[in-house]
């Protein structure tokens, strides 16, 4: 395909991610921990536009630091696009600007949701015309949270927490996210949460091994209920996040003094997600944290997964 058959430019948008329940098995042979985790796409996203272009390349914006993102093959939609080119037999390339809102390295997913956008917006630049299907294989192959920011909403994710299926999730839930300036790095939090395992054995009130999530998790968001919700909301990498940056304890407390329902560490960290009774409630609570000094946002869930914006 000639560089002037295709548009001139794709602007694609993907969420970021709550992981609402988050249970970690053991490490295996590969690296990789086997999850049961419940997924919710929230209001915060970031923005890939793609160009046409002879090679492959990437910029970065909408953060203070723009080089603490790379820039080459280490990037997630760097290798998305270069993987559905591969995929598609496209000889030409790319030119991505990303366009960041999501907390980089804040276990939001940011970085997946890149990759997600950037698959969406390669295929439809190139005009590939992959299957929702070929589009989420490809996504696997990246992440375990890639392929939950093609779809968004609400998914359980099982195996790597590739493996998805929707949530049925009622009406809205309101979060404060609170920030770091510093991330955390996913695999050292998993690795801290090995090392913790091996020290001090399986607590007792650990997820079973089978990995299941809850049936009150599923049931609280098909019910719609924050209240319901709150009480079963649990991450295992909650403990190894707070043994790394223990100031993020301060946070959680300070989220529940004003009211949020519950607080939980995203992800791996270190953003904090504050589930609240109401919109007015959520306004409530960002206002208090943000009077302590803190970075607090007010999203919402369940949204929609990688979208296309224009082209």
């Amino acid at each position: 395909m000639s560089l002037a058959a295709v548009p001139e430019a794709v602007h694609v948008r993907a969420p970021g991610k709550i992981n609402v329940y988050l249970g970690v098995g053991g490490r295996h042979d590969d690296g990789y921990h086997s999850l049961a985790t419940v997924f919710q796409a929230v209001s915060l996203y970031e923005d890939v536009i793609a160009y046409p272009d002879d090679g492959f390349s990437l910029s970065v914006s909408g953060i203070d630091d723009p080089s603490t993102v790379p820039v080459d093959d280490r990037n997630l939609a760097m290798r998305a696009a270069k993987m559905l080119a591969a995929a598609t037999g496209y000889t030409a390339g790319v030119h991505l600007e990303l366009r960041k809102s999501v907390p980089v390295a804040g276990g939001m997913g940011g970085g997946s949701a890149d990759a997600a956008a950037a698959l969406v917006a390669c295929d439809a630049l190139w005009n590939t015309g992959l299957s929702p299907q070929r589009l989420h294989e490809l996504a696997a192959r990246l992440g375990a949270d890639v392929p939950f920011a093609l779809h968004g909403g609400t998914a359980v994710g099982t195996g790597r927490g590739d493996q998805l299926n929707p949530a049925l999730a009622r009406g809205r839930f309101d979060w404060v996210l609170v920030t770091s300036e510093a991330g955390l790095s996913t695999p050292a939090i998993y690795a801290r949460l090995d090392e913790h395992r091996a020290q001090n054995g399986a607590l007792a009130d650990d997820p079973p091994l089978s990995l299941d999530v809850p049936i009150p998790v599923l049931q609280a968001l098909r019910a719609g209920d924050p209240h319901s919700l709150a009480a079963c909301m649990y991450n295992d990498l909650e403990v190894p996040a707070l043994l790394e940056r223990p100031s993020l304890d301060e946070v959680i407390k300070a989220g529940l003094e004003a009211g949020a329902l519950s607080g939980i560490v995203s992800g791996s960290g270190p953003t904090i997600a504050f589930l609240c009774e109401s919109p007015e409630s959520a306004r409530y609570v960002q206002g208090e944290l943000q009077a302590s000094g803190r970075v607090a946002l007010h999203v919402h869930g369940p949204v929609a997964g990688a979208r296309i914006i224009s082209a």
